[in-house]
């Protein structure tokens, strides 16, 4: 009986690492086609085709949250923290770029509880969470899975900065200065009191806070004399010079 249960876990067990790379894979192709915006002439098709691929990500979770029934959801951490962490990320950064802020941990969860009647065509949002149906499931992203995907996020705004400049867009670099400045402020807060990860990540933020600091400080002293286009090479020098410095491959 005993070698049943614990071969039935570990099977669950993989079963949700899969679930999770799959997770994984399909937030990167989000975040990778979000990139996308600052350049594409049709920014709100770009938005709604990461609206699709989020969904598809969603149906994925819901799939998790169905193989945690009855379970506690620690004993598998281990095993959906990465896709969740990656999921964070993909959302997180939509979320910024419509709305020049910060989606909250309790956002994301609203979008994560699924009933009976989604099926495999549509995943539902927040607004049915409340109806009286036979079925539902939810999976909550932990604190530390956001932070994580909060700090994580930080170095694909870093990339943002930069092929907006490359753009020619002078202004969301200090957007997103400020708004780096105030992820990082917060994370300090935290500092070594939280879980390891977290601050492991800290380092990364910093990095990414400073390279987008360093292309405005470049844009308010040498803005006027370099030409639009060649801006981006000058950041993308000055970045690798910086990684030299801190020793950084």
């Amino acid at each position: 009986a005993f070698q049943l249960e614990l071969d039935t876990r570990h099977d669950k067990y993989e079963r949700l690492v899969k679930l999770s790379r799959d997770i994984t894979i399909e937030s990167k192709r989000t975040i990778f086609l979000l990139h996308r915006f600052t350049s594409a002439p049709n920014g709100e098709e770009i938005l709604s085709e990461s609206e699709v691929k989020l969904d598809a990500v969603r149906r994925k979770i819901k799939q998790v949250a169905q193989e945690l029934i009855g379970e506690d959801m620690y004993q598998f951490h281990r095993a959906i923290s990465p896709g969740l962490q990656e999921y964070v990320e993909a959302v997180s950064f939509q979320y910024f770029i419509k709305t020049r802020s910060l989606i909250s941990v309790e956002e994301i969860n609203k979008q994560l509880i699924f009933t009976a009647e989604d099926r495999e065509e549509t995943t539902n949002m927040a607004s049915n969470s409340h109806d009286k149906h036979p079925h539902t499931w939810s999976l909550k992203v932990t604190p530390v899975d956001y932070l994580l995907g909060v700090a994580d996020l930080t170095g694909e705004l870093m990339r943002l900065c930069i092929s907006s400049v490359g753009n020619g867009d002078i202004d969301t670099p200090f957007e997103l200065s400020q708004f780096l400045r105030q992820i990082y402020d917060g994370f300090t807060f935290i500092g070594n009191t939280g879980p390891y990860e977290v601050s492991k990540k800290l380092y990364t933020l910093k990095q990414s806070l400073a390279k987008v600091e360093n292309a405005c400080y470049t844009l308010k002293v040498r803005g006027s004399e370099i030409p639009k286009h060649m801006l981006a090479d000058v950041f993308s020098t000055k970045t690798e010079l910086i990684d030299q410095e801190e020793g950084l491959p």
